[in-house]
């Protein structure tokens, strides 16, 4: 094993006396330790990818705030724009009448960011903003100087500076006129347009105790998660339930916990993947996992087409004719389709290709393989979690 380097100058040891200076020794050749005797295999994921540390989450802030330089896209006068525009003009000491002004160019908008643990004081952070009011567009806009307050009321940021949109809306509406608009015009973002003022007292360590939180709840992947951790530092790790790990750090690590921290989460495991499939109907998109099974089975599936039309036919009287009127009577006809499908025997199918390309010989659809999602699953023949969005 190679040496501890020497990155600590003379005077650590008379600030802070031998004990220190050899509890940062061990932190260092423990880290060497790692590196060389336990390297990184590629097989596995990252601890850090998998959990968070208990206590290093983020905080939601919003604001309520003024967008100006709209060009005639703003807010068509509404009564709480006008007035947010005088209150602004009164902490300039120019005191004019709400209802006197006009708000074309001006949206009123409100503000959100998130902030990440340990950001400090004078960090940028990014700002989303969306209009609250009618405006028609928010491109070109700069976004005034508008505090962002936390759950606790109090301001931890302030935002300012022009914003993208991402979109646009071109021509006139209104009867006899087109319109053009891509994306959202109405809602955009500053990247870094905040400035943080205040930071989020965070705490992560407690009576030497770190708690991992598991992103994707599962038993399995706790206990395995623990037992990697106990293989590296004995008897440090246990499960507490399908969501946290509790990891007490070893002696020669409690006076410095962001190595430690960072050892723990180099760690590499394999975790459970759940047998699940997710269906969202809306979009007509099938999302699956590689444990998913399916027992033996038998499947059939024809699709059923309706189609009406409704047409509208003209009575008219004879011609000359003194008595009769013009009847207009609606004819309506109907087309029933029914596309013919023989049962089809599916065998034992243990992984998500061979189900996919079963269920592909059938010629379905993908909202067709939806509705047989869900049968199977009412039969007893899909081994996985089935979630409808």
């Amino acid at each position: 094993m190679p040496s501890v380097p020497r990155i600590l100058n003379p005077s650590f040891r008379r600030t802070h006396g031998d004990d220190s200076l050899s509890a940062l020794r061990k932190i260092l050749a423990l880290i060497l330790f790692f590196t060389f005797v336990f390297p990184v295999s590629g097989d596995g994921v990252r601890i850090r990818d998998l959990v968070m540390v208990a206590g290093a989450r983020d905080n939601q802030l919003v604001g309520f705030g003024l967008v100006a330089g709209l060009a005639g896209d703003g807010d068509k006068d509404p009564v709480y724009t006008q007035q947010t525009i005088a209150n602004m003009l009164r902490r300039y000491g120019v005191n004019v009448p709400a209802s006197t002004l006009s708000a074309k160019n001006v949206a009123v908008v409100m503000v959100t960011a998130d902030i990440p643990a340990f950001v400090k004081e004078g960090s940028r952070i990014d700002v989303q903003v969306a209009s609250m009011g009618d405006a028609k567009s928010l491109q070109g806009g700069v976004l005034l100087q508008t505090p962002l307050l936390g759950a606790d009321n109090k301001v931890y940021a302030v935002a300012q500076g022009p914003i993208a949109v991402g979109g646009f809306t071109l021509g006139t509406g209104g009867g006899g006129g087109a319109t053009v608009t891509k994306n959202h015009p109405t809602v955009a973002q500053i990247t870094g347009g905040a400035i943080v003022e205040r930071e989020i007292p965070t705490s992560i360590v407690r009576d030497n105790t770190i708690e991992l939180l598991l992103r994707e709840p599962s038993f399995i992947s706790v206990a395995l998660m623990a037992n990697a951790i106990n293989q590296v530092f004995t008897n440090s790790a246990h499960a507490i339930d399908s969501t946290s790990v509790q990891v007490h750090m070893p002696e020669g690590a409690q006076n410095n916990p962001m190595d430690f921290i960072a050892a723990l989460e180099s760690l590499e495991i394999t975790p459970d993947e759940p047998a699940r499939i997710i269906i969202n109907e809306r979009t007509g998109t099938i999302v699956a996992t590689a444990d998913v099974k399916i027992s033996s089975c038998a499947v059939a599936c024809g699709n059923i087409t309706i189609n009406i039309a409704s047409t509208l036919d003209v009575s008219q009287p004879a011609p000359f004719s003194q008595t009769g009127r013009t009847v207009v009577t609606p004819h309506t006809s109907t087309d029933v389709t029914e596309n013919k499908s023989g049962m089809v025997a599916l065998p034992e199918l243990p992984t998500v290709e061979k189900v996919a390309a079963a269920l592909n010989t059938l010629g379905v659809t993908p909202r067709d393989m939806m509705a047989i999602f869900q049968a199977m699953k009412q039969a007893g023949a899909l081994q996985a979690e089935l979630l409808i969005r």
